[in-house]
């Protein structure tokens, strides 16, 4: 379907085109290769019969930058280039992201019209593998027919400017694809020119939305971590909002968590109740614009002024402050659970009273902050979208009345759990079995070795196997052992060795039993922090022996973890739910003694007769202890002879102490 008067927009759009390559020319120190002035050309057929979202990436310009090298892959090189987004169909695209696939070590430095939503969305960022870019302040992308073709309502660009790598004089510095990130919308391969390109997307017909429900808000999407903000009272020069963070995930979990997000317009926060800021700042009010703008005004009384300010959870003993706290789902310490552990816990909600700068002082100009990011000690990392707006959300009525109170804007933020980058996880897993008498250790490093003396140990190195009783001893304790491990073995000995994994958390999986009728396995978890793990889990994905688990003995245990394949869900019993932290040797010459559970697993093989235990099917294909995915050993553990003192045998004496720490907590 063809919009009227679309054709006589896009001979506009490709005049602006146009100009940008002629007025944004390179300078005289430019590479040649773009600054010819080519004639121009007629409007490409897919932006004149685009009936959807037509994205187009067009380079402008280049320029070497200090300090020249002779090598051409360490160069830098400055770069300008235009990104848009029109919206040339029917449907209004609301809170639009487009993905740009830049793959020459770019980093960018500045953005107009938009915000970044990866990595925190700070400037200078690295995008060499790739950014999304979203609307700000325009989120929304009306259509021609609803704006009578009103081209800065349907349309958006995007001044890029930042550095590039690698590059020699004659390359081109093209993004590798561009892509419209919104749900529901699909993308062809982007077509090509030399300092040009564009696509244009198309609704999926395949995408369901989440509701019927007209509306000329945004649908409300699904994630494993989803913020709500909601502005409930506006008033001239300052405003009260409530935010909800809902956990949606059965294996995502946060413990003292941290929220940060960016004020664009000069915000700053005056109060809050059900959370604080650490930092109790009013400098960059008093020094900046609120100081400026806000002539006579007691700043001596405002929490944080902070451009990226940082939020966190009040302790439990503050849930009813009648100042502070008094607001449910508050005042947990900073945790977050799975909701099959505890929905109450599931939930967090804070208030905050919000102040403005001119222009934005009418009670009707509200901007949400931008940039969320929250973190966690030791669970999954999460990258969050901006905020979009959504209808505004329904609250009881404080009166009793039988009627719904709305908010007056609502926005809301997604954000997904990732998996950790190599080196960057903070637990890891260790394999073992009856028939071996060795354990496979996670990788060199598997938790980053930036904070010690590589000069030592080789990070490079594949860790070596150690014996069974070097698993309770930390990393620094056990080179005789494993020396001798690979001398008993007849394995070579690295003049450096290896590095230690640097894993505040690591886990043992054995196989104990393998019979005609079932198996078994024995799962350890070791706690080398200075801090306790409450109410900790472990979910362990297991590809083929899934369905034939049976039981577990010492924790509690389930399957049923929707939207989760092949996935066992392990929690502690009640009374048992501490993982204590790290102690002292009972002597002071004596290693320390990491916190350890235990518990056998079972599964029989009535739906998996063909199991091949030693190969490989008996052991996780990925472990998350409270939400962090674990780093796993690269291999498995093969047949050999079997040690007088089994690695059980260590394993299951050390547990014992354990557990007497655990039950004199109680006593």
């Amino acid at each position: 379907m063809k919009v009227p008067g679309l054709k006589l927009i896009c001979l506009a759009f490709l005049f602006i085109h146009t100009r940008i390559l002629v007025c944004y020319g390179a300078p005289d120190n430019a590479v040649d290769d773009y600054t010819d002035e080519t004639p121009a050309k007629p409007p490409p057929p897919e932006m004149d019969n685009c009936n959807g979202v037509f994205l187009s990436y067009t380079f402008t310009s280049r320029t070497k930058a200090l300090p020249l090298l002779k090598n051409v892959s360490a160069q830098p090189w400055t770069f300008n280039a235009m990104a848009t987004v029109v919206n040339s169909g029917t449907e209004e695209v609301k809170g639009w992201k487009m993905y740009i696939g830049f793959q020459h070590k770019e980093i960018l430095v500045s953005a107009t019209n938009a915000v970044l939503v990866d990595g925190g969305g700070d400037f200078p960022a690295a995008v060499g593998n790739g950014t999304t870019l979203a609307g700000y302040p325009k989120a929304d992308l009306k259509t021609s027919i609803d704006t009578a073709g009103d081209f800065n309502q349907i349309a958006v660009q995007v001044e890029l400017k930042g550095s590039m790598f690698g590059l020699d004089e004659k390359a081109t510095p093209m993004p590798r694809t561009i892509s419209l990130k919104n749900d529901g919308w699909r993308c062809p391969t982007p077509t090509k020119y030399k300092t040009y390109m564009h696509a244009c997307c198309k609704r999926d017909p395949k995408f369901k939305v989440n509701s019927n429900k007209k509306s000329k808000f945004a649908a409300r999407q699904n994630g494993d971590l989803t913020f709500t903000y909601d502005v409930v009272k506006s008033y001239e020069g300052s405003y009260e909002a409530q935010v909800t963070m809902d956990n949606s995930s059965p294996i995502g979990r946060l413990d003292r968590w941290n929220l940060t997000w960016e004020w664009m317009r000069g915000e700053f926060i005056y109060s809050m109740k059900g959370a604080y800021t650490p930092r109790f700042d009013t400098s960059d009010c008093v020094y900046g614009l609120a100081g400026r703008y806000l002539t006579g005004f007691d700043f001596s009384n405002v929490m944080n002024c902070e451009k990226k300010p940082t939020i966190t959870d009040l302790p439990l003993n503050k849930a009813n402050d009648t100042q502070i706290g008094k607001i449910p789902y508050c005042c947990k310490n900073a945790s977050l659970l799975p909701p099959q552990m505890d929905p109450s816990r599931a939930r967090a909600i804070f208030q905050l009273r919000v102040y403005k700068l001119p222009p934005d002082t009418p009670p009707t100009i509200l901007y949400p902050p931008q940039r969320w990011n929250i973190t966690g000690v030791l669970n999954a990392r999460y990258h969050c979208g901006p905020p979009i707006r959504v209808d505004p959300s329904e609250f009881p009525n404080p009166k009793g009345f039988d009627a719904k109170v709305y908010a007056i804007a609502s926005w809301q933020v997604v954000c997904n759990m990732t998996r950790p980058e190599k080196r960057k996880t903070r637990c890891c897993v260790s394999f073992s079995a009856y028939y071996s008498d060795g354990a496979i250790p996670c990788s060199t490093c598997a938790c980053g070795c930036d904070n010690i003396d590589t000069d030592k140990c080789n990070p490079d190195k594949p860790a070596m196997h150690l014996p069974p009783d070097a698993l309770l001893l930390p990393s620094e304790n056990r080179t005789a052992k494993t020396k001798a491990f690979a001398k008993l073995k007849k394995k070579g000995i690295p003049r450096k060795l290896p590095c230690p994994d640097n894993c505040g958390v690591s886990i043992n999986w054995h196989i104990n039993t393998d019979h005609k009728a079932g198996w078994s396995a024995r799962m350890t978890l070791f706690n080398w922090q200075e801090a306790p793990f409450v109410d900790w889990f472990v979910a362990v994905e297991m590809k083929k022996a899934y369905p034939d688990y049976d039981n577990v003995f010492s924790f509690n245990g389930t399957k049923k973890l929707k939207g989760i394949k092949n996935t066992i869900f392990f929690q502690s019993l009640k009374d048992l739910n501490y993982l204590v932290e790290m102690k002292n040797g009972s002597k002071p010459s004596d290693p320390k003694v990491p916190g350890k559970q235990q518990s056998v697993i079972s599964f029989t093989k009535k739906k998996t007769p063909n199991i091949k235990i030693r190969k490989g099917d008996g052991f996780p294909s990925k472990v998350y202890f409270n939400g962090e995915e674990c780093a796993l050993p690269r291999s498995f553990p093969s047949s050999g002879h079997r040690s007088p003192l089994s690695i059980t045998s260590f394993i299951l004496i050390s547990i014992t102490t354990t557990f007497l720490l655990i039950t004199n907590r109680f006593i």
